[in-house]
């Protein structure tokens, strides 16, 4: 049975091996946040255009200032003015961020290190040249390529688009990724259950892991415990660009899932991975699309998802999969769990300064979805780890959503 690492690793290389280009779309910049570039942006013009203050103060000429020093101010300058006339020897001009910094003048000194008395400032420490200012062109040249394809596009780099003009960008269109549950227990979320049955939670979470990761939900509903009508779902769910099954993948009689994918022509990589909770995972290819079938319970849903479809939709929408957001933390209560699966807790972690600190939450079982809407994080325990004390460094696995 593989590791998560391992079996991550085998849905990375595979889908890699298989993904093909996409098509390209023209997005706003305003509606790009989360899409991957599918283009070069360029630069329209050296960044900054002009030498820029970064502070409130005075443009100088750094030789002339030392403590005690006194200069005519000889005007002023705002972000946004002309500046058109160099600085004249013995003189300095005011000034404020962002604006730019006159000719001959080539150190900024903050307001806060002078005194002024009418139009003659007086300086109380030294300055030296290149002080508080950004030179033209530093941040970027004229015709530089500063976004490749392939890209995220995030709040930093929607921003640089926007500075160098680029208000439409073309982007990889996003995979379409069909969920499908599966269950005899399982009803619609609008309707009532019987007293032995449930909603179906999973293809809501489905669908907001699938649009957090960057691709399009295909709601495909629920099918029954049959052969045939799943066999019809799934032929739907393979007209996209990849499926997603919710339950009927453990070993009981009504677990249809891998023996119609086998019928189908499924070739599977791994059908269970050395974790809890989702132990029963599965990863293959059906008809050239990938398929992941995750296990029923809820939480097992959402880690298996986490672990193996999300990587899965970053390479099927252009980009590289991106790596597990897992950080470390100090332990603040002790865990003592079986050895050989590797454990994914609902835990919380809290920040005291700067130094995080994990707890585990008490939960039910991969049933619980309560219990992880509590958490932010799993707390990852090692397969060969029973006994962690109190302060002990842990990984821990950041909710994107909610961190």
């Amino acid at each position: 049975m593989l590791s998560y690492e391992e079996a991550r690793q085998v849905v990375i290389e595979q889908v890699g091996k298989k993904r093909a280009s996409r098509a390209a779309v023209g997005v706003s910049v305003w509606d790009a946040l989360g899409w991957v570039l599918a283009q070069e942006v360029i630069t329209d013009r050296e960044y900054p255009p002009f030498d820029r203050s970064t502070r409130d103060g005075y443009a100088v000429r750094a030789k002339e200032i030392a403590p005690g020093a006194g200069l005519k101010c000889v005007g002023e300058i705002k972000a946004g003015d002309t500046v058109s006339e160099p600085l004249v020897a013995g003189t300095c001009v005011q000034i404020m961020t962002g604006a730019a910094i006159p000719a001959g003048a080539d150190a900024v000194v903050m307001i806060e290190h002078t005194k002024r008395e009418r139009d003659v400032v007086r300086f109380e420490r030294a300055a030296h040249s290149g002080q508080n200012f950004v030179p033209r062109g530093s941040e970027a040249a004229a015709g530089q390529i500063i976004l490749s394809p392939g890209m995220r596009l995030g709040y930093a780099e929607l921003a640089l688009a926007a500075q160098v003009g680029a208000v439409e960008l073309q982007c990889a269109t996003r995979p379409r990724v069909a969920i499908l549950s599966t269950g005899d227990e399982v009803v619609l979320v609008d309707e009532t259950p019987g007293p032995f049955q449930i909603r179906n939670s999973n293809s809501v979470s489905l669908a907001a892991q699938i649009r957090i990761a960057g691709a399009e939900p295909v709601i495909l509903g629920n099918a029954a415990d049959r052969v045939d009508d799943l066999g019809k779902k799934i032929e739907r769910g393979l007209k996209e660009d990849a499926m997603v099954l919710s339950g009927g993948v453990s070993m009981g009689e009504y677990d249809l899932v891998e023996k119609v994918l086998k019928a189908m022509g499924a070739e599977f990589f791994f059908d269970a991975v050395a974790i809890r909770p989702g132990k029963p995972a599965v990863f293959g290819f059906c008809q050239g699309k990938p398929v992941f079938g995750l296990p029923g319970n809820p939480v097992s849903t959402m880690v298996t998802f986490e672990l193996f479809v999300a990587p899965a939709i970053d390479l099927l929408g252009g980009a590289e999969a991106r790596p597990m957001p897992v950080m470390e933390a100090r332990l603040g209560e002790a865990l003592n769990e079986k050895p050989g699966l590797a454990h994914f807790l609902p835990a919380r972690v809290e920040w005291r300064g700067l130094a995080p600190e994990v707890k585990a939450l008490k939960w039910q079982g991969s049933g619980d979805i309560a219990a992880l809407a509590k958490a932010n994080c799993f707390l990852v325990v090692p397969a060969n780890r029973e006994k962690i004390e109190v302060g002990e460094s842990v990984s821990v696995w950041l909710r994107k959503d909610v961190v």
